[in-house]
């Protein structure tokens, strides 16, 4: 292979009034020509300013300072900008993290994609369609014909996400960086665009920059990985020789950092303590070496120059060997699996139904509903983690608004402590709605920026009255200590923060009132690993210490597993599977949880190849009009006759794993088999 693209010593400078920040310092890198290469690392290690480099994308404050950026012989780095317009987006293409910022609202997907072609061609209207057409089909969009004259609000996540690679591929460019291209969708769209990516890059001879902060995605899609931190390279490996041998601590430990289904058993997860690098100072010795657990006066002092060994390289001067961590943190011990005994009920869903009414014509009138939540039921006991797992749209985090009173319900009942709390013309008190509380998924959209934050965590108290102003100010102060935060943190505004810290607060508000139940809805799919773990490990030492109850909203299979004590897999409104977590993730019954299973990334080259096309295809089907019978028949392999006339009744597969299911991964046991 040639090296396509090839970076010297790049740095990248981002300027301020008063001050600069190098988020790229003294980094170079290789890409070949139809090589797939990762660069993986924490939030703000430098891998997007990259990225945005090689584009010349930098925002107004940052600069290229020194190095090169060579493409295919030319130093991008020293093209005026009308030069640079002839490279980007013909030869070198981006699909950045978030689709919908991405596209423009007011044109239709066609236009827009054959926009390129027509810019750096000359194409006519008529031949950008067609070719518009073409990589719609390149990237398996369903029914591309009629996507072409579409708006991108009418698209789902995964299929946005396929506009944005069809425009990256629409001049056949030779180099694709892809910027976290599935951090938001679910594990099934995911596992299907990074498909995607993989085979027209085979197939068109492409090299791919894939950016990313998730191990398991690189494991089974990369050639060659590199690991960033602080701006700068920690470690470069081929991709199976990383994973079986890492080098640098920070490598290991961001592996560790993961939940993983392949454990035979749970640990705590191993976090990575304190943050990354101010890189707006002056840093001395190695950057990582106040957070590694290897560190010594050697490490303080001075910088560890780049080593290579047959192909491997590391910047540390105390390498280890092997794919975990030998010391993290002192705590990370195995988590006893046994199944916990049931405590008193807290909370009974009964026959819960939830459908939002479509209104049109000149009068509004009801022309139709979506049926986000179709006839549930469960129970939850103290001290209990419910998991609650599916795709997005299948009415999981309706489910848990409806639990806190934050949504009203169609139909069924919601009783907390053997109380009514919810069902239709119910309206609860506001004392009745302190004991449910709500971890909402973006902690910087639900905490008020005009507010500080010992403010934000003090409202619930103040407006349920809880004491004088000198004792809400002692519990706040006691909340952000058991989260992890300093007392000065109650000073400052959730802007001054970051993701991790965010979700810190959002959950110290949770907590003010001492609630006894507390719906995480997806806690930490916006977080880097390191900081996931923080928070997980969190929530568990605090449910253990406060007897709490938690509703887990998640499309992560892995995050849910590594909380829950029982999970409820949701299709489309309906549970189709119900049991102990040890029974629904390591024996399912329903072909559905096996396709989500599949589609979990492993961080293991070798498995995560072998699972590849295994996982749930197909898009969701509108739940204005779901499939007759089974609703799942549409997107399963081994759906009949029987699965389109018949709803599945639900069976018994133990004595705790119940499943709706006419062709169950597993046979169903009868009546008296359970002991």
């Amino acid at each position: 292979m040639s090296a396509l693209l090839s970076i010297d010593n790049l740095k990248v400078q981002f300027s301020s009034r008063d001050k600069s920040a190098t988020a790229v310092d003294d980094f170079s890198l290789i890409v070949n020509s139809g090589e797939c290469v990762g660069l993986v690392g924490e939030s703000g290690c430098g891998k997007t300013t990259t990225g945005l480099s090689i584009m010349r994308l930098l925002p107004g404050n940052g600069k290229i300072i020194a190095g090169s950026v060579m493409f295919d012989g030319v130093d991008l780095a020293s093209l005026t900008e009308k030069q640079m317009q002839s490279q980007r987006g013909r030869n070198i293409a981006l699909i950045p993290q978030d689709p919908m910022s991405s596209l423009n609202p007011t044109t239709k997907i066609g236009r827009q994609i054959g926009e390129g072609l027509r810019i750096h061609t000359g194409a006519s209207e008529a031949d950008a369609r067609k070719r518009a057409l073409e990589v719609l089909e390149m990237v398996e969009m369903p029914r591309p014909s009629e996507r072409l004259d579409q708006y991108p609000f009418e698209l789902s996540g995964g299929l946005r996400q396929r506009v944005i690679i069809a425009m990256g591929l629409v001049c056949n460019p030779r180099l694709l960086i892809a910027d976290e291209p599935t951090t938001a969708l679910d594990v099934t769209i995911q596992a299907q665009i990074l498909d995607i990516l993989d085979n027209l890059r085979k197939e068109l001879d492409m090299a791919v920059l894939l950016i990313t902060h998730d191990m398991g995605v690189i494991a089974g899609r990369t050639d060659r990985v590199v690991v960033m931190y602080g701006g700068k390279k920690a470690e470069e490996a081929p991709t199976n020789e990383l994973f079986s041998s890492m080098r640098h601590p920070y490598t290991q430990a961001l592996l560790a950092s993961m939940p993983n289904l392949e454990n035979t058993t749970k640990h705590e997860l191993s976090s990575i303590a304190g943050m990354p690098p101010n890189l707006s100072k002056e840093i001395i010795g190695c950057r990582f070496a106040p957070r590694c657990g290897f560190a010594t006066d050697e490490c303080r002092s001075e910088e560890p120059a780049l080593t290579t060994l047959g192909g491997h390289s590391f910047a540390c001067f105390h390498p280890t060997s092997g794919p975990r961590p030998l010391v993290i943190r002192s705590n990370d011990t195995a988590v006893a699996t046994v199944t916990k005994e049931h405590g008193k009920e807290l909370i009974r869903v009964d026959g819960l139904v939830k459908e939002y009414p479509i209104k049109g014509g000149m009068i509004r009138h009801k022309t139709g509903a979506i049926q986000a939540v179709s006839n549930v039921s469960f129970t939850l006991t103290e001290g209990e983690t419910f998991g609650l797992v599916g795709e997005s749209g299948c009415g999981k985090t309706t489910i848990g608004r409806m639990l806190v009173g934050l949504e009203s319900v169609t139909a069924g009942t919601v009783h907390f402590e053997g109380r009514l709390v919810s069902a239709k013309g119910h309206k609860p008190s506001r004392p009745d709605r302190r004991d449910r509380q709500m971890m909402f998924q973006d902690p910087y959209s639900s905490l008020d920026p005009r507010m500080k934050v010992g403010q934000i965590i003090g409202e619930p108290l103040m407006i349920q009255r809880e004491g004088s102003k000198a004792q809400q100010a002692a519990r706040v102060e006691e909340l952000l200590n058991f989260v992890g935060l300093d007392r000065m943190a109650a000073d400052r505004y959730p802007h001054e923060f970051s993701g991790g810290q965010r979700q810190r607060i959002g959950f110290a508000r949770a907590l003010a009132l001492n609630p006894r139940l507390i719906v995480a809805d997806e806690p930490v799919s916006a977080l880097d690993v390191s900081i996931q773990a923080q928070i997980l490990n969190l929530m568990k030492d605090l449910q253990r210490e406060h007897n709490l109850s938690y509703v887990m909203v998640s499309h992560d299979l892995a995050v849910v597993y590594y909380m829950a004590d029982t999970i409820a897999v949701m299709y489309l409104g309906k549970i189709v599977e119900l049991g102990d977590a040890e029974s629904v993730f390591r024996s399912p019954a329903h072909p559905y949880t096996q396709g989500l299973l599949d589609a979990v990334p492993v961080p293991d080259p070798d498995r995560a190849r072998e699972r590849r096309g295994s996982q749930v295809r197909g898009e969701l089907p509108s739940p204005v009009n779901p499939p007759s019978g089974c609703r799942f028949r549409t997107r399963c392999p081994k759906a009949q006759d029987i699965c389109a006339n018949e709803e599945p009744p639900f069976q018994d597969f133990g004595a705790s794993q119940r499943a709706a299911c006419h062709f169950p991964m597993k046979t169903p046991v009868t009546l008296g088999q359970h002991a």
